[in-house]
C-alpha cells in the first residue's frame, strides 16, 4: 500500500497562513507557522535560520506554505526563540 501523497500548506488554503483552516492537523501547523512569524517580527529570517540552526532555504519554504515543519525544526526554533511556538494538537481537548 502507498503512502498517500501530502498536499503543500499553499495548497491547502490560498491565505496560508493567515486564514484558520478547517482540518485540526492542519490548522496546527499553520498555528505554528503563524507563532514562528511573529517570533521571527522584524528580524530576518537569515538570522532566525541561524540562532535556530534550521537551514535558511527551510525556513522560508516553511515559511511560505512550500514545506510542513518536522519536529527537529520546531524544537530548534523553539530553543532559538526561548519560546513555546507548537501549540499542539488543536483536535485534542484543553486541559
Amino acid at each position: 500500500m502507498g503512502r498517500r501523497e501530502r498536499l503543500k500548506p499553499f495548497e491547502i488554503s490560498a491565505d496560508w497562513p493567515t486564514a484558520p483552516v478547517a482540518d485540526p492537523i492542519h490548522e496546527s501547523v499553520r498555528r505554528y507557522v503563524v507563532n514562528l512569524r511573529t517570533a521571527i517580527g522584524e528580524g530576518s529570517i537569515r538570522s532566525a535560520a541561524e540562532s535556530s540552526e534550521v537551514n535558511y532555504s527551510t525556513l522560508q519554504a516553511i515559511l511560505t506554505g512550500r514545506a510542513w515543519p518536522d519536529a527537529i525544526t520546531v524544537a530548534r526554533t523553539e530553543r532559538a526563540f526561548g519560546a513555546r511556538l507548537w501549540d499542539g494538537p488543536v483536535a485534542l481537548p484543553k486541559d
